[in-house]
């Protein structure tokens, strides 16, 4: 029995460092090419498209920010899906002031559709642009130099997708923690993946696409059953090896407003996971050998741990986990700087361990689940 455990670990252990040498290394060791920003007069129009209900605080935090985008043409379209607060008012006030700002006002959903999914679409049909910038309501540009940053590969490379980086704002508190962990290891998944020419999601907080291309596929056909999956769904169903591109840079980051409690935290991710059972086959594998030998790691570690009389083995199995355990800390470390511009990570084997409990009660639940919901 004992040696059927060694096998197992053993296993484990070399398909965590493939991964983290050989694909995830490819992020966090390698030096990316900097993307070159056009000059002026080739920039091609760009529409921000934001969806949103009940946000009017949030929105009136985002509009001037969004306004200082150094871009000399764009549009921002606000989809005020049957709010209840001042938004519609307070979207006519903005369209009034500012030229570029506009707004579609939804009054029902019709039944066989998803909330959002319906929102976006209405955006996308009636957009001025065809290059189509999406961000949620309580996202947030951390530089003025977003725009030209997301939109340059659908621009300039003759892209379909350019997938961005969407984080969370840091406050005190193990939840907070938590969700930085998780927001930088999806990054890291789905990142990793698209240097490899072989994406698979991206984040609805920082996506960009051609209205054309959207319309060409007939929306979220196929998909809007699914309470989520506006965005990484509909990259996971069309993305592939030559017309998809990641954007890596500081300034082409979105920072968006965390969850503060657990129970809004698991309703969010249940959502995602959920979504998740609708990739394609392909896509689940790639996530699913490293997450299910993430799970044997840790359980065929500690029964090893358990079953020791000596110090030897004690001293193996301890000296493979500190060594997964530094080469994660070290692609974190350096996949944030990257993204982020920062490298701060602390406690990364800790939540690792946290994660692993989390994903596997919260991702079984949001896999069954089929009441989730947007707003």
């Amino acid at each position: 029995m004992e040696e059927v455990v060694w096998m197992v670990f053993f296993f484990a252990v070399a398909v965590q460092l493939m991964y983290m040498l050989f694909i995830f290394g490819r992020l966090a060791f390698f030096p990316n090419r900097p993307q070159k920003i056009p000059s002026v007069d080739s920039l091609e129009g760009v529409t921000i498209l934001i969806a949103a209900r009940n946000e009017l605080e949030n929105l009136q935090k985002q509009l001037p920010i969004l306004m200082a985008q150094d871009y000399p043409s764009f549009e921002i379209l606000y989809v005020n899906d049957r709010s209840k607060d001042d938004t519609e008012d307070w979207l006519r006030e903005q369209e009034s002031r500012y030229p570029n700002v506009r707004s579609v006002h939804i009054r029902y959903v019709p039944d066989h559709v998803t909330a959002k999914k319906y929102a976006l679409t209405l955006g996308i049909k009636v957009a001025s642009h065809d290059v189509i910038l999406l961000t949620d309501a309580d996202c947030i540009p951390v530089s003025d130099q977003w725009i030209k940053r997301m939109t340059a590969p659908v621009r300039t490379q003759n892209k379909t997708f350019a997938l961005g980086h969407g984080a969370y704002l840091e406050v005190p508190g193990l939840l907070n923690k938590l969700i930085q962990f998780e927001t930088l290891l999806t990054a890291l998944y789905y990142f990793s993946f698209g240097l490899w020419r072989a994406p698979f999601m991206g984040v609805g907080r920082n996506l960009c696409y051609r209205k054309s291309f959207f319309m060409e596929k007939k929306a979220f056909h196929g998909l809007w059953h699914v309470v989520g999956g506006d965005d990484d769904l509909f990259v996971n169903k069309h993305a592939d090896k030559t017309n998809t591109s990641v954007v890596i840079h500081p300034e082409s980051v979105t920072m968006s407003q965390p969850k503060t409690t657990f129970s809004e935290f698991f309703t969010q991710k249940r959502r995602h996971f959920q979504a998740g059972k609708y990739y394609r086959l392909k896509d689940k594998l790639k996530l699913g050998i490293y997450t299910f030998t993430h799970l044997v790691f840790w359980g065929s570690g500690i029964i090893l741990l358990t079953m020791q009389r000596s110090w030897e083995p004690i001293a193996l199995v301890s000296g493979l986990v500190l060594l997964r355990a530094a080469l994660q800390y070290a692609i974190l470390r350096n996949t944030r700087k990257k993204l982020e511009g920062v490298g701060k990570v602390l406690w990364t084997m800790f939540f690792d361990f946290m994660y692993l409990i989390y994903f596997w009660i919260i991702g079984t639940k949001g896999y069954l689940s089929k009441t989730v919901r947007w707003k």
